[in-house]
């Protein structure tokens, strides 16, 4: 696992940690969520040591792999959990987001032995499905980003997303693109699309024929509409938590090439994981 990575991860859980320690009241409501904060606090908790478990090789089924399953495993999960203060809830965060990092480590050296012994090693199945322990990391990363805004938007401090940490999470956005795809909206689309993330982040395709949603790393051959995004911009738009059309306006999203014009439209293809 990057270096980066790994201090985002653990820079992230504390960033979160502060924040509840400073909250006055957790029965607060998070604006845009139907959760306290406290509730978003209890899930976070739950899906690090989720996550930790997952990267330590043990089976959690979540849901059943899509998108659609999340919310009603969600709302199990913290029903059977009581905890919403923020001192014990701030601490356990942190603790397994350290938990996951260890399990990492351990994979690691198991994996080596492994590779000296020429044996595949499978995917790990998360509630999002099958992956690989780095674009797992990605993933914790990515989902601790989210609700970390969201709680900075409930108690009006500064969130923690920066362009280094939001190009972090691209891994898991391109892992489960064609898993959170519209099959309404992109049921009569053809169309290659570049993106760009500003300040050297990553560069990606996405193919989209008929309904289905190829993605690749690297700029592809003759696309039809490039997008320039500020990669913080990009990482709120793909979790439901920024308008395209605000970030269009704010002059975050550039659109350009053949067919500029289905530059707005790319947001619209895709629900929030």
């Amino acid at each position: 696992m990057p270096e980066a990575l790994r201090q985002a991860i653990r820079g992230t859980a504390d960033n979160i940690a502060t924040l509840l320690r400073s909250a006055p009241d957790t029965t607060a409501a998070v604006p845009g969520s139907e959760w306290t904060i406290g509730e978003v606090a209890a899930h976070l908790a739950l899906a690090n040591e989720l996550m930790a478990d997952l990267a330590a090789g043990r089976e959690r089924p979540y849901g059943d792999g899509t998108p659609q399953s999340l919310a009603p495993a969600n709302a199990q999960s913290l029903a059977a959990f009581e905890e919403r203060r923020a001192e014990p809830l701030a601490a356990a965060i942190t603790e397994q987001a350290e938990a996951f990092l260890a399990a990492m480590d351990t994979a690691a050296a198991d994996r080596a032995a492994v590779d000296r012994a020429a044996v595949g090693h499978p995917p790990l199945i998360s509630p999002l499905g099958p992956m690989d322990r780095g674009v797992l990391a990605s993933y914790l990363l990515t989902h601790m980003l989210g609700h970390g805004y969201d709680l900075a938007r409930a108690l009006r401090r500064p969130h923690m997303i920066d362009g280094e940490r939001a190009g972090l999470c691209v891994p898991f956005l391109l892992s489960v693109m064609s898993r959170v795809a519209d099959p309404l909206a992109t049921a009569d689309l053809t169309a290659r699309y570049a993106v760009r993330l500003r300040g050297g982040g990553p560069v990606f395709g996405v193919d989209l024929t008929g309904g289905t949603v190829v993605v690749t790393e690297g700029l592809p051959q003759r696309p039809d509409c490039t997008l320039l995004i500020d990669p913080v911009a990009f990482l709120l738009i793909a979790l439901g938590r920024r308008s395209p059309w605000r970030a269009i306006a704010r002059g975050q999203v550039f659109a350009r090439g053949r067919k500029p014009w289905l530059g707005p439209r790319f947001p619209t293809l895709f629900t929030a994981p």
